[in-house]
Order: C-alpha cells, then structure tokens, then sequence
C-alpha cells in the first residue's frame, strides 16, 4: 500500500504535536512546518520510522524573509524522498533574524555536510554541531553574507553599463 500524506502527517503530529504545523499539499510535495529546537528529532524519526522511510535528504537550503518577524526572517528547507513509495516530503523551520542558528543534521545525513557549509556560506546560518562549518564557496575573507536580501539588485553607482542596452530609458526606470 502506498504512503499516503494523512500518514505523513498523522504519524509525525502524533510524535511531535504542536510543533509540527502548516501541513500542505502544494502541488505533487507535502510541506510542513518543524519548530527550529526538534529539527534533528524530526528528521530523524522520518528516517527511521519503518513506515515512512524517508532514507534520502535530496536538497538542503536556506531563505532570507527579510520582511517577516524577526524569529521568521530565515528559514532552513530540507526535501527528503522516500524511495520505495516514491514520495517525496519539504520541511521548513523557521529562525530568528540576530542569530540564525540550528542543529546540524549532518550526523543523520552525510550528504547534508556540504549542503550546510554552502547554506552557512551565502545566508550566514550557523549549523550548531557541523564538523567543519566554513565557507565553500566564497573567500574566507568574506564579511558578508551574499544571497541575504540586505543589498539592492543593481549597483546604482556603476557607470560601465548604459541602461540603453538593456532596454530601459530613465523615463521606465
């Protein structure tokens, strides 16, 4: 019998009550919300639970929510896959603007050890646990953090670029 979502979300809201919420079905994944303190738990229990077998973390990242409340401006997504339904699942936990921080789930997931390091490198999410957390991609140097929505998407200080080529003029700017 195939895994159904009202056994994704029966099963997970029974173990974890109230901190587990937002169950949706958007399209062809289930989504749910996971309170940042029992992420690992969470995560875990969908792994090794023998009905749910949710053995494989296909993606980890991170959003910047620069608008929202300050215990939501970030929000870490993990998308985990259950191979023998087919069955694919999204987990978002939300964290607090000052100090973006959240267990690693690297002792679950080898595969989550990069995934965290890249995460960590553009939005400045501090992966508490991670055996190596540094930049991977960006210099060490770096202060910032690039895909944080805190800088305008053009330079408006660049005099190399002539909007006439992009097709703008400065009366549809």
């Amino acid at each position: 019998m195939a895994l159904e979502t009202t056994e994704i979300q029966q099963k997970v809201y029974e173990t974890f009550g109230s901190k587990v919420l937002g169950f949706n079905q958007d399209k062809d994944i289930f989504t749910f919300e996971v309170e940042s303190d029992i992420i690992t738990a969470v995560i875990l229990y969908l792994k090794n639970e023998p009905t749910l077998r949710f053995h494989f973390l296909t993606d980890l990242c991170g959003i910047h929510y620069p608008d929202n409340e300050e215990n939501r401006q970030f929000a870490v997504v993990y998308h985990l896959h259950n191979w023998y339904d087919n069955k694919r699942i999204r987990i978002k936990s939300f964290l607090n603007g000052l100090n973006p921080e959240i267990k690693t789930v690297t002792n679950i997931f080898l595969c989550a050890n990069w995934m965290e390091r890249e995460t960590y490198d553009f939005f400045g999410i501090n992966f508490i646990g991670h055996p190596q957390l540094k930049r991977i991609l960006n210099m060490d140097e770096m202060t910032s953090f690039p895909m944080r929505k805190e800088f305008p998407l053009e330079d408006s200080g660049r005099t190399d670029k002539d909007d006439r080529y992009f097709g703008r003029t400065p009366s549809n700017c």
